[in-house]
């Protein structure tokens, strides 16, 4: 057992090695200074140390800061070689490729930033938040009751941009001597204003039902994951009705550690292709694509598992199931949203048709949705979070300069030390 893990690990770093190598070339043939900001622009920094798995954390914020941009100059700051390619090939705001500490160092004395928006708790991120003179931002990824929302970390940054007052519950339940008033500051779901994509069908009556899942979790606490568990049975009792439509939108890292997670993950795509072969005015869709907008738009009735998902939908305003966990170690907060949620258990899975019909014509159903709606995100009015958003950037710039103007540079505190000078992302 010890050899075939050692073997299995000695594999994947192989791979590893090879990918970076692959996505050094890519980028050496790509226009990467061509797409770098000008000296003394930038206003404000989106830190993203993560390699190119996680960049669903990002895309989600492409709206919105294409927007910010036309106020305050905004560039991507990337340490992966393979994020940075995929960055510059889509994202709609400068990209800094930093991969050294030395890259990092350059970048920050070169521009006047106001602040840094971070969209991630990933380690590398105290190699920019030991610069002193702008604000360090914690916007996440998404809204959920994971317990991912309510650790420590949050400690770290000088203000957290928050959806709404579940959030500041939430913090306010869980981190103790917490600032929330000067510190956590609501802004709605800006990335809601910014639909991506275009329908892959028409409309002809079907029930279009997203069905969501998260990956499998890297701990029992988390595994909120329901492919193996739900996935199957639930496509498949959709599929066989003739008068519901999927949209299967799996997590990017579904799969990766579990393999009957993704042999389950492989059973429905197959279902799917083989379903839209048999019928094809069926028109189900498998979407692994990085826009994510229209799906959660479109949907009559949305199906996810506890995370950012959840909230996602529930900032549309719009019917939603949420998988019921099979492991009994997964943390589930239910003294918020969930506590009110339309539960898909895994024994409930092949009836799924049913809730489904159920949660779009129950009034009881639509009130408890829209009191959640109100809590989590405040006014959900098309164009509020983004004014929101931007309000509490206008802010932090502000006070920012305020600051500046008032204490003079040190040159002492404005260089870092020079710990993890040579420091890099590989892959």
């Amino acid at each position: 057992m010890a050899l075939t893990r050692d073997l299995t690990l000695a594999w994947s770093l192989v791979g590893r090695l090879a990918k970076s190598r692959r996505s050094r070339r890519a980028l050496e043939r790509t226009d990467a200074a061509g797409r770098a900001p000008l000296d003394g622009t930038v206003r404000v920094a989106v830190y993203f140390a993560d390699t190119s798995v996680n960049m669903y954390q990002i895309r989600q914020w492409y709206g919105p800061l294409a927007r910010l941009n036309e106020r305050y100059p905004v560039a991507i700051v990337a340490r992966s070689p393979g994020a940075t390619v995929e960055l510059l090939a889509e994202s709609p705001v400068p990209v800094v490729y930093a991969r050294q500490v030395a890259d990092l160092e350059t970048f920050v004395a070169s521009q006047p930033l106001a602040l840094t928006l971070y969209v991630n708790q990933n380690a590398k991120n105290f190699q920019m938040m030991r610069y002193g003179r702008m604000w360090h931002v914690f916007v996440n990824h998404g809204e959920s009751d994971k317990m991912y929302m309510t650790t420590n970390q949050f400690k770290a940054y000088d203000y957290a941009f928050v959806a709404g007052d579940a959030a500041l519950d939430r913090l306010s339940a869980k981190l103790w001597d917490y600032d929330l008033e000067k510190r956590a500051v609501p802004i709605g779901r800006p990335q809601a204003d910014h639909v991506a994509g275009v329908v892959p069908f028409e409309a002809d009556g079907k029930t279009v039902v997203l069905y969501a899942p998260t990956w499998e979790g890297d701990r029992s606490s988390a595994a909120y994951g329901s492919i193996a568990s739900h996935g199957v049975d639930l496509v498949s009792a959709l599929i066989s009705t003739g008068r519901h439509r999927i949209v299967y939108r799996p997590h990017p890292r579904s799969g990766v550690v579990d393999r009957d997670y993704r042999r389950a993950h492989e059973t429905i795509v197959k279902a799917i292709a083989a379903a839209n072969l048999a019928d094809p005015s069926a028109q189900h869709v498998y979407d692994s694509g990085s826009e994510l907008g229209w799906q959660l738009v479109v949907a009559d009735v949305a199906i996810t598992d506890i995370s950012a998902m959840v909230y996602d939908r529930l900032a549309t305003g719009k019917p939603l199931v949420v998988t019921r966990p099979v492991s009994p170690d997964a943390d589930v907060d239910e003294r918020g949203y969930l506590g009110d949620a339309e539960w898909l258990t895994a024994a409930g899975a092949g009836d799924v048709a049913e809730l489904v019909d159920r949660v779009q014509a129950d009034p009881e159903a639509r009130g408890r949705l829209d009191h959640w709606v109100t809590h989590h995100f405040g006014d959900t009015t098309p164009g509020m979070a983004t004014q929101r958003f931007e309000a509490a950037v206008a802010r932090l710039v502000a006070l920012r300069d305020e600051y500046a103007a008032t204490h003079p540079v040190d040159a002492d505190s404005v260089r870092p030390a020079q710990d993890d000078a040579d420091g890099d992302i590989d892959s």
